[in-house]
């Protein structure tokens, strides 16, 4: 493979935004893309993948490099040289030794989290939280996330959108277990195939696709989705319902619900209505009105390092203890929303024991007329995602 400098500039541009500005990745390699249309898509590919990878090495190519955190063309000519890839003979390169890097590779290959690329703190408090289980998890969540589509039952079935996306070049093989779930070959845009458009899937992890069946709905009911955001998991709860019942999707933030309205509209989710959340009095007015309650909490998204790896730089402690308590509050206040009789599920894209098992138990302590059902972990190193969900029922 050769290393053409007008890419290599703008993965080097990239990695300016997202740590020198704190810019998100995926909106940095957006807005980078948008900027240069002529690109065909092999060269949008290695930009986008090499920036993501890069920003999930930060440490470790800072480290081999023994360089500032900000000589972001070091950190990608380390990426060559774990690579294989030749370096030019660039100004930018120049003091590169392949041979020191690897042999820094090897003296930091015992220290996990330097070698896994993760900062201090953090490596400490997986390692305080899960134990045994943090090595494997750690090192799964530095894997490439794959991209996979949910099928819309609305619109379509997983065989025909199969065959539908091959059609179109779009090539994906089904994933066990996961009715709903087509995992993409090679990764690609999707967004731009006529099948996106026509509302027959949406983008959405394979763990991510097991909440929404876990809060056992059934068609006709009245649900509410307290902490909706863009929607996701409100449309494959409108899909399980057949656009049968009331969806009550809510967010403290009302772009966010304005975008799921537009997918709503493509995915002929009719049964949607959005509400923001302005005071404590919009959940007051709700109480005792859901049969189904879903509480997909803010969290730290430790379990999403895979798609997010900018995220494990701009976590904070601070961060992780002010969401835990949002947790609770979110748990303790909209928890009246259910009747009596009616399940909820709490839910996080973290794996911390503190964001999710012990925020049920703190729960469950102070709200007597609640009770335990049941509880899934899915685990970064299953393969996808991690989440955690817990379901909950109110006595009757």
């Amino acid at each position: 493979m050769k290393l053409y400098v007008n890419l290599a500039r703008a993965v080097a541009q990239s990695l300016e935004m997202i740590f020198n500005e704190g810019r998100y990745a995926d909106k940095v390699i957006e807005k980078v893309l948008k900027q240069n249309p002529k690109w065909g898509a092999r060269d949008r590919r290695f930009i986008a993948e090499t920036t993501y990878d890069i920003v999930r090495w930060y440490r470790l190519l800072q480290t081999l490099t023994d360089t500032p955190s900000t000589d972001y063309w070091s950190m990608i000519g380390c990426w060559c040289v774990l690579h294989e890839i030749e370096l030019p003979e660039w100004e930018e390169f120049k003091g590169l030794s392949p041979k020191k890097i690897h042999e820094r590779l090897e003296k930091f290959r015992s220290i996990r989290r330097i070698h896994e690329s993760i900062p201090d703190w953090l490596d400490d408090l997986g390692d305080e939280e899960i134990g045994s289980r943090w090595d494997d998890e750690l090192h799964a969540l530095n894997d490439e996330a794959e991209v996979i589509l949910r099928a819309n039952a609305l619109k379509t079935s997983v065989r025909d959108l199969k065959e539908i996306l091959s059609d179109e070049e779009v090539e994906t093989k089904t994933i066990p277990h996961f009715p709903d779930a087509l995992q993409l070959k090679q990764r690609q845009n999707v967004f731009r195939s006529q099948a996106f458009k026509d509302g027959l899937f949406e983008v959405q992890d394979a763990a991510s696709q097991l909440i929404a069946p876990f809060l056992k709905v059934e068609a006709g009911m009245r649900i509410v989705d307290a902490c909706a955001g863009a929607g996701g998991k409100t449309l494959h709860l409108a899909s399980l319902m057949k656009n049968k019942g009331r969806i009550v999707a809510m967010d403290t933030e009302a772009w966010k619900l304005e975008e799921l309205k537009k997918r709503a509209r493509r995915a002929n989710a009719t049964t949607i209505e959005t509400k923001v959340i302005e005071s404590s009095k919009t959940i007051k007015r709700l109480e005792n009105s859901a049969d189904r309650l879903l509480l997909d909490v803010p969290c730290s998204g430790l379990g999403v390092l895979k798609r997010n790896p900018d995220a494990k730089w701009k976590l904070t402690p601070e961060f992780i203890a002010n969401v835990k308590d949002l947790q609770q509050h979110i748990l303790q206040d909209y928890c009246k929303i259910l009747k009596p009789g009616g399940l909820m599920v709490y839910s996080t894209c973290s794996i911390l024991p503190s964001e999710n098992q012990e925020q049920v138990k703190k729960f469950l302590e102070s709200n007597k007329e609640f009770e335990f059902q049941e509880e899934r972990h899915v685990w970064p190193s299953e393969g996808y995602d991690g989440f955690y969900m817990a379901l909950i029922e109110r006595k009757r």
